[in-house]
């Protein structure tokens, strides 16, 4: 009965057993090699390496979800995609994922679309930079393996709600000038608004020659230094603007409400993805 795992010294490997033949490589007496002969190792170790950040272009239209891989070829050669603003027709040409790749002039994304809530809290700056000190990307880091990107500002010291998304129609629609979604911000101002500030900034006044509204405005629970206020830019550069103007302190800005989404079950500091009905609605709007 023979031991596995023991150090028999009568065991050999392979189909023979006559030990007197049985050598050992790994003291150096491999077989001598004939020159001008390739060993498979050496063709492995040539080929070059791909690289992980790039892919082929008919791959990335198709990964898109716009059509076929096979299709895709079609498109490529008739001219129908451009890369970071030209035409590209030639077949197996690769791209990198942070590339600008267009089909029929829409901006396409190879990743599957992701749709991230974020409860902002205080001390982070609403950017994508890694030189910024704490960002909102360090807080959303681990919801989706999407590159996601946050839709508008929230100032450093400004909290609530973010959306992040690689989305580029849900982006559009957000940073249209002309439609624009709103959103809801809860106020708190250093002294009591006046009445007839309040009154002034809903029906929209002119600073510095140009006209400055917002979609509602009111007092919170009746406290006159609290405010809700709706707007529809993606900053929140305009609310500077009308309280500075007015000479009042802006001492919290709380974003409660981008459209239909809300904060509920949101702790500052966390994130959320969205359902699929809160997307769906948000394509909508």
């Amino acid at each position: 009965m023979s031991r596995q795992g023991g150090n028999d010294k009568g065991k050999t490997s392979g189909r023979g057993n006559n030990n007197s033949k049985t050598k050992s490589y790994a003291r150096g007496n491999a077989p001598i090699k004939k020159q001008g002969t390739t060993t498979k190792k050496a063709v492995v170790s040539s080929k070059k390496a791909s690289n992980p950040d790039e892919i082929r272009l008919n791959k990335y239209v198709a990964n898109s979800g716009m059509c076929s891989r096979r299709d895709a070829d079609i498109h490529i050669a008739t001219g129908l995609v451009t890369v970071n603003g030209k035409v590209v027709t030639e077949m197996g040409y690769k791209v990198k994922l942070d590339d600008e790749v267009r089909y029929d002039g829409s901006r396409i994304n190879p990743e599957k679309k992701a749709y991230v809530l974020l409860n902002k809290p205080k001390g982070f700056a609403t950017t994508t930079s890694e030189h910024k000190g704490r960002t909102v990307m360090d807080l959303v880091a681990n919801a989706t393996p999407s590159r996601v990107k946050p839709i508008g500002r929230l100032g450093r010291n400004s909290t609530g709600l973010l959306l992040f998304t690689n989305d580029e129609k849900v982006v559009e629609r957000f940073t249209n000038s002309n439609k624009g979604v709103e959103r809801l911000f809860h106020l708190e101002l250093d002294k009591n608004l006046k009445l007839e500030d309040l009154k002034k900034i809903r029906e929209g006044f002119k600073i510095e020659g140009k006209m400055v509204h917002v979609e509602e405005v009111d007092y919170v629970d009746n406290k006159k230094n609290e405010v809700g206020i709706k707007i529809k830019n993606t900053g929140n550069i305009i609310l500077h603007t009308i309280f500075d103007y007015l000479k009042y302190e802006l001492v919290r800005i709380d974003c409660v409400q981008i459209a239909h989404l809300t904060k509920k079950d949101i702790p500052r500091g966390n994130w959320k993805l969205l359902t699929e009905q809160e997307i769906n609605t948000l394509k909508m709007l």
